[in-house]
């Protein structure tokens, strides 16, 4: 729970600093090259959802944050793994960020505008913010662990041991793969 915690407010409050060195340092649109083509500062308030997508919607974004934070603030608590946390966290983290833009940003309540600033043309046609990462970060790393079978608490189901013919190994009745009589008694008959 430390953890999820830990890198939730990290990630608050590096995504909203930075929105704030943003508005108060660039005008809107301004575009700064921070890397040469690889990384550019580019000012926008993003009325939507990723890519502006859903502009008119902002409302409904707002919700779903709210709804997506409630369900983290009560699941967290089955939450063993410290990589499930850092799952967790992250997306906790991003979703609060966006959230507060959408709160307390203009025009006004739950339908503020997100600022977005980080923009890498040469990877994606998008500008984004630290929350934005967080979210996709844990996203990927939810993929990760969901195709790895690890649960919440850390640990993988265990695979059944082959005996060598093809069938898995005998159960823990010990009995052989065909269900019949358990696997000693029947190599000893």
């Amino acid at each position: 729970m430390l953890v999820l915690v830990g890198v939730a407010i990290t990630v608050y409050a590096v995504d909203q600093v930075s929105k704030y060195f943003v508005v108060t340092t660039l005008a809107e649109g301004e575009t700064v090259q921070v890397i040469g083509d690889l990384l550019h500062w580019q000012f926008v308030r993003n009325p939507g959802a990723a890519f502006s997508f859903a502009s008119g919607m902002t409302w409904v974004f707002t919700i779903l944050a709210a709804g997506v934070i409630t369900f983290i603030i009560w699941f967290a608590r089955r939450i063993r793994s410290i990589a499930w946390a850092l799952v967790f966290g992250l997306l906790l983290g991003g979703v609060l960020g966006n959230l507060t833009d959408r709160l307390l940003r203009e025009p006004g309540f739950g339908i503020g505008h997100v600022i977005d600033f980080i923009s890498t043309p040469w990877m994606l046609p998008a500008i984004y913010n630290v929350a934005d990462i967080a979210i996709v970060s844990s996203m990927i790393l939810f993929m990760i662990l969901t195709i790895r079978g690890i649960g919440l608490d850390g640990s993988r189901p265990v695979k059944p041991v082959e005996d060598g013919t093809g069938s898995a190994e005998a159960d823990a009745a010990g009995h052989d793969a065909r269900g019949g009589a358990p696997a000693e008694l029947a190599r000893e008959s």
